[in-house]
């Protein structure tokens, strides 16, 4: 297991919380959450990357990346209805 691995492992139970707030929270907290699952996921996947020496993995992270912010854009147009 090389370190990459296990920065990998500690960043999957870092989702945990992001998790249970989304699912638990007021709705601006499940925003806030949403955004650091996909900030936390996108370095799982750098991670990931790294440690099996695939570069095609980073293409990924960099889609899921820039796909992010617009998906909690509209989100936050969505959230604005009920709030």
């Amino acid at each position: 297991m090389n370190p990459w691995l296990a920065g990998t492992g500690v960043l999957l139970a870092a989702l945990i919380p992001c998790g249970i707030v989304a699912v638990r929270a007021k709705a601006m907290d499940r925003l806030v959450a949403v955004e650091l699952a996909g900030t936390i996921t996108t370095l799982i996947l750098v991670a990931l990357a790294q440690a099996l020496g695939r570069p095609a993995v980073f293409d990924l992270a960099l889609a899921l990346a820039l796909l992010s912010v617009p998906a909690a854009l509209v989100f936050a147009h969505f959230l604005e209805r009920w709030l």
